[in-house]
């Protein structure tokens, strides 16, 4: 089998898959083995009626799923055993009393979940009960317990979570056996859920279409043109959340209200298990909309310094509404439509302090409770983040929910005194953003390790309680959401090194073993890719057209995994194309239309400027680019899967002008030049690394350097400005420059012809030349250097200074020396080139000391240069999460004494206004600098010590006077050992 990226090939030939936890299903009989399904029969499925009706509920989805599987869909025995040698026994610990005779008999131990939350215990039990030989028991804690203890079963027989959202079809199997087993599963976070947000235009086009218009109403007052997010909608929801062990959920709330469109909907999810909540901006189980349906003609929006006594009211209706219902109380409050309460900071902390004081009186008298049994969450979101870090407290029974800076980078977790509050903390984190610097809403940009770098942090620092995501409007997160909850439900489990693991047992669950390592390395690099740059972030200057051929990379990856994408599509059996048109081959072929359309734009201004015949052919390339954007959201929308899923790309994503959304999709942001071109031919040439080079050129025209190590080859694209065709010849007295086409014709399509370097002929030292270009009447002449250190090239080691830098990829150290507890870890994939080291140190370490007790890495290096070099480290877009303190990292050559660079600066301002952070998130990365002296040229070696925990390196920039402008920084520099 063919080995793709850095995935390990998971080969369990007669184990069905599961992610994460034990595989206990199969489908070879042996003699320890429970029949599930065999010879077109299942085992009955037991339970007793006085069970949770959730837990009733999800196993008739059991039932359901193994007659998927097998054609053989058992039946549900309620309230006693069947005549059966084998059967399935399904309880709550409190709920069953055949579970607590299995206990009573010493068959089933249940001390490791009793009183446990949200634990389940799965094992075979051999003759439980008189005439029965063998029992399969699913047993849970609590009701979620069991249910995820089904859904467990129903994931190893190989049904998807996402059979219904993505459409996802399980394969059959004649047989299916469990494995003799004692798996025991509970939760590192104790709530893990979504937030449904920015619904509108895709979710509520597509809700509209399929459920209708909600049915109006007086009371509660629910108007005429109301969509119907109601309990049919929310029942999906409620199933996947549950299929993937998640438990939370903030509903759709800029148009609709979840309690009132339709009363179902609290008592459905209740019913199925979901804990609700409300927004971050909508306290106490209401939502805007039930506040503006009643309030807004005559109060306007709601305004607690002007009319206190109807918010309190309104709160404490919605208190007792929802008083026998699970949810998470959202507290405090913020201004209408998600916007910051108006007036002085310090009048409005002691406004919220009052009101946070008095909403939790509402709740003990409603609710009749000890306050601190009532979980409650306040969610330190933009400015109230700034509030509490000018005074603001609340009791310590709630949970502070830390916000991430809406870009997926955490603003602050919780010092050591902090994670003594009884009420622990949480993150409010983003896939889905609508705002500055600019809203990113169509598609899925968000890698896993900058979910594991950032989620495995929270929980490092006991950010724990709560981990709730915001994921827009729900379909196309399918793998960041899972792996979101998977992290959520064990984060021992997942870590640093095996987050292409969680990838390729993902994708062989989808999609079967054949293409399952393909398709995960498919995935890994569109979320590497995309995670550079967010799609309506990108523009023509985003990547460089010039330097590194970057440009043209990137867009050749992106075409690359298409192509792959296309080819397994291709042979994919029919039942499953529809799965991997929507979870691999449109995402990515979505954004390498997009990523090729900005491309040919910046092509486009490029050679206006140049005033090439070509111009006019790359603006109608963009607009070609475009229509096939255009008619590609058009096919997804009406024609694959039989336009099942209209309206999920109604979401615009070309044209931004603003942080705001386009309402439409068009090319009016992106200039595009169309030219007069002469008849008569007229010779231009670019050199590699240049812009406004032409015939008419006066200035000194020079190729980049030529050496040894890096820079063999650069190219000349020659072209015309104008309609007539040329032949040009180039001539040089240059013995050490091979030339790949040293004559031609030029049409309207241009000409790169390639120098390489010829070493042999190559003299020490360092040897200049000139070329000669001829064409159309014209002559150029292009100087061109070449280097060959006069050292012996045998006794040049590490990383070689070439074109006047050196580029390292940060996991290419020769050393990295831990300090006890405090080590450099690598991130596989992370960032935007190859991967990320991170600086871990327990939780609120101080910082470390080099000499003592800092890690170091070490990079060879060998310098040409002398005097002085600027060092450029690429981290990651870290937030200054722990307080009061910058973040820093060092660095050194030799045993010289460490420079320490400031990665983040304390209070540095997450805000629109602060340019550096608008910076910071659009690259996705951050750049820290340093100037160190060269103590001499030659060999040296550079250490990147670790002072403050939470950076993330990537690839660290030597720069002698040759670095260029560029998103991705320099390719790696070439290293001699």
């Amino acid at each position: 089998m063919k080995k793709y990226h850095s995935f390990l090939l998971l080969i369990i030939p007669s184990f069905l898959w599961a992610i994460g936890g034990k595989s206990y299903v199969s489908t070879i009989k042996a003699k320890e083995n429970f029949t599930l399904s065999a010879a077109g029969k299942s085992s009955p499925l037991c339970i007793n009626s006085s069970d949770y009706v959730g837990v009733i509920r999800a196993l008739k989805d059991l039932k359901a799923d193994i007659g998927k599987v097998t054609n053989a869909e058992p039946s549900i025995v309620y309230d006693k055993l069947p005549s059966q040698k084998e059967i399935v026994i399904v309880g709550t610990l409190g709920k069953s009393p055949v579970i607590d005779q299995l206990v009573k008999k010493g068959k089933l131990d249940v001390k490791s979940i009793q009183g446990k939350w949200e634990n389940f215990l799965i094992q075979v039990i051999d003759k439980p009960f008189k005439g029965v030989d063998k029992a399969f028991v699913i047993v849970g804690s609590d009701k979620r317990g069991t249910i995820y203890g089904i859904y467990d079963v129903s994931e190893q027989i190989g049904v998807s979570p996402w059979h219904f959202w993505a459409d996802v079809p399980a394969d059959h199997k004649d047989k299916l056996y469990v494995k003799p087993i004692r798996n025991i599963e509970g939760p590192s976070v104790k709530y893990r859920g979504v937030f449904i947000n920015d619904e509108a235009p895709a979710l509520t086009g597509w809700i509209k279409e399929k459920y209708g218009m909600a049915k109006p109403s007086q009371n509660p007052p629910v108007g005429k043109n109301v969509v119907n997010y109601g309990r049919e909608f929310y029942a999906t929801v409620f199933e996947l959340l549950l299929r993937i062990k998640a438990n939370y959920l903030w509903p759709a709330m800029w148009s609709n209200a979840f309690n009132e469109d339709d009363p179902e909907n609290p008592r459905l999810a209740n019913e199925y298990g979901i804990v609700m909540g409300t927004s971050h901006q909508e306290p106490m189980v209401r939502s805007q909309q039930e506040w503006d349906r009643r309030y807004i003609r005559t109060l306007g929006h709601w305004d607690y310094s002007k009319h206190p006594d109807t918010l309190e009211s309104f709160w404490r209706k919605g208190i007792r509404r929802n008083k026998d219902y699970e949810s998470i109380v959202t507290m405090g409050l913020r201004g209408a439509n998600d916007s910051e309460m108006k007036g002085e900071m310090k009048d409005n902390i002691a406004m919220v302090e009052k009101i946070v004081r008095n909403q939790q009186t509402i709740i003990s008298e409603e609710m009749d409770k000890d306050i601190s049994e009532v979980p409650q969450a306040w969610c330190l979101y933009k400015e109230i983040m700034e509030y509490y870090n000018n005074g603001l407290r609340v009791p310590d029974n709630i949970t502070l929910l830390w916000a991430d800076d809406n870009w997926g980078n955490i603003r602050r977790l919780p010092n050591e005194a902090e994670r003594k509050r009884s009420g622990g903390a949480g993150v409010y984190y983003h896939f889905d953003y609508h705002g500055d610097p600019r809203s990113y809403e169509w598609i899925n940009t968000n890698p896993l390790p900058k979910i594991w770098d950032q989620m495995s942090l929270a929980k490092e620092y006991g950010a724990d309680k709560i981990w709730v995501v915001n994921v827009g409007h729900f379909k196309g997160y399918e793998l960041p959401m899972e792996y979101f909850m998977s992290l959520g439900w064990n984060t021992n489990r997942w870590n640093n090194s095996n987050i292409n693991e969680f990838t390729q047992l993902w994708a062989t669950r989808e999609f079967g073993e054949e293409y399952g390592a393909e398709i995960a390395d498919i995935l890994s690099k569109y979320g590497k890719f995309n995670g550079r740059c967010k799609p309506e972030s990108l523009n023509a200057s985003t990547y460089s057209l010039i330097h590194y051929n970057e440009f043209e990379t990137v867009v050749a990856d992106y075409n690359a995994i298409r192509e792959r994408a296309e080819a397994i599509y291709d042979k994919l059996p029919q039942e499953k194309r529809d799965a991997f048109y929507q979870i691999v081959l449109f995402p990515v072929k979505a954004c390498a239309i997009v990523n090729e359309l900005y491309f040919s734009a910046a092509k486009n201004q490029l050679y206006a400027s140049q005033k090439r015949s070509s111009t006019n052919e790359m603006a109608l390339r963009t607009r070609k680019l475009f229509e096939a954007d255009t008619t590609l959201m058009s096919h997804y929308n009406h024609i694959y899967a039989d336009g099942k899923w209209n309206h999920f790309m109604d979401q615009t994503h070309l044209g931004y002008t603003d942080w705001m959304p386009p309402r439409k999709n068009s090319l009016n942001a992106v200039k595009l030049d169309e030219i007069q071109i002469p008849d008569e031919a007229l010779m231009g040439i670019a050199p590699e690394g240049n812009e406004l080079i032409g015939s008419d050129s006066n200035s000194k025209i020079s190729l980049p350097q030529f050496d040894i190590f890096n820079n063999q080859k650069h190219y000349v694209e020659i072209f015309n400005k104008g309609n007539k065709a040329f032949d040009y010849t180039i001539t040089s007295d240059v013995p050490w420059l091979k030339i790949s086409d040293a004559k031609g014709t030029i049409n309207v399509a241009d000409k790169r012809v390639w120098f390489e370097l010829n070493e042999q002929q190559l003299p020490k030292g360092s040897s200049d030349g000139i070329v000669k270009i001829t064409g159309a009447g014209n002559e150029v002449v292009i100087h061109v250097n070449a280097f060959n250190p006069v050292e012996n090239k045998d006794k040049i080691k590490g990383f070689i200074e070439s074109g006047g830098l050196i580029s390292i990829e940060a996991e290419h150290f020769t050393t990295n020396k831990e300090n006890g507890v405090r080590k450099w870890i690598k991130v596989e994939d992370y960032g935007l080139t190859l991967s990320g080291m991170r600086a871990t140190a327990p939780a609120n370490a101080a910082a470390a000391v080099p000499g003592k007790d800092a890690p170091f890495m070490e990079y060879p290096v060998y310098l040409f240069s002398k005097d002085s070099v600027e060092i450029t480290l690429i981290t990651s877009p870290l937030l200054n999460y722990m307080p009061d303190r910058d973040i820093k990292i060092a660095v050194s050559f030799d045993d010289e004494a460490p420079t320490y660079i400031t990665n983040v600066p304390d209070k540095f301002k997450v805000h629109w206004s602060n340019p550096a952070w608008a910076k910071t998130v659009v690259k996705q990365a951050r750049q820290c600098k340093a100037t160190l002296k060269i103590p001499n040229p030659g060999a040296h070696k550079l250490k990147v010590w670790m002072i403050d925990p939470g950076v993330v390196v990537q690839k660290i920039v030597l720069d002698t006077g040759g670095v260029k402008q560029s998103h991705l920084g320099p390719t790696e520099s070439v290293f001699l050992k």
